[in-house]
């Protein structure tokens, strides 16, 4: 029988049970799906369902307690202003789990944990995205396109060329200046300080004294 068992324990411990749970409710949250293990997405229904729950008192107490579990601030402020008014009139049962089947390798039961949404909701979202995404495509158009004109606080085209005149005489002043004065060539060699080739005659004349 099955007395006195109030969660499964997952193989952990109570922190490492409690931190698992901790991100996979600020996952839900953010994200509004997630896909997990079938005993896990059970465990944490029942956390974020709590967590909906207070967020839809919205008071002072409630937020610090939902800012206790759930990481970030930015989680806790969807939670309390966009996932909250969503289930004004639903007393419960904000989420839905769908088994997936069972993974390849341990053959673990899969599931996909998400929040519900009603058609209505479904529908208004779809026409928000949809005019935002107009509105940004509008301000992409009134922008103005690159290379139509001088940028703020650029230099006329003029003025530019002149400017990069000057800096070219600089530049090729320094590169004189690091090179200093030319050397002087050593005696007796040739061009670039290279001796000239050896001809046959000093050939000889070295195999001669030598006795060859």
């Amino acid at each position: 029988m099955r007395h006195r068992k109030d969660h499964r324990k997952l193989s952990r411990t109570h922190s490492h049970r409690r931190a698992l749970l901790r991100n996979l409710v600020t996952s839900l949250i953010e994200h509004e799906r997630i896909e997990t293990t079938l005993a896990k997405a059970k465990e944490a229904r029942r956390v974020g369902e709590r967590m909906i729950t207070f967020a839809k008192k919205g008071d002072l107490s409630a937020r610090r307690h939902v800012a206790r579990y759930v990481h970030g601030e930015s989680n806790v402020k969807k939670l309390f202003d966009t996932v909250a008014p969503w289930y004004e009139t639903r007393n419960g049962g904000y989420t839905r789990i769908l088994k997936l089947g069972r993974r390849l390798g341990d053959a673990g039961e899969m599931a996909l944990l998400e929040l519900v949404k009603s058609p209505e909701l479904k529908e208004k979202l779809r026409r928000d995205e949809e005019a935002a995404a107009k509105a940004a495509k509008a301000a992409g158009k009134g922008a103005p396109s690159r290379g139509k004109g001088p940028a703020k606080g650029e230099a006329p085209e003029g003025e530019a060329g002149e400017g990069a005149g000057e800096g070219a005489a600089e530049k090729k002043a320094r590169r004189e200046k690091k090179a200093g004065p030319a050397k002087p060539e050593r005696p007796g060699k040739g061009v670039g300080g290279f001796a000239p080739p050896k001809t046959g005659k000093a050939r000889g004349r070295q195999r001669g004294k030598s006795g060859e």
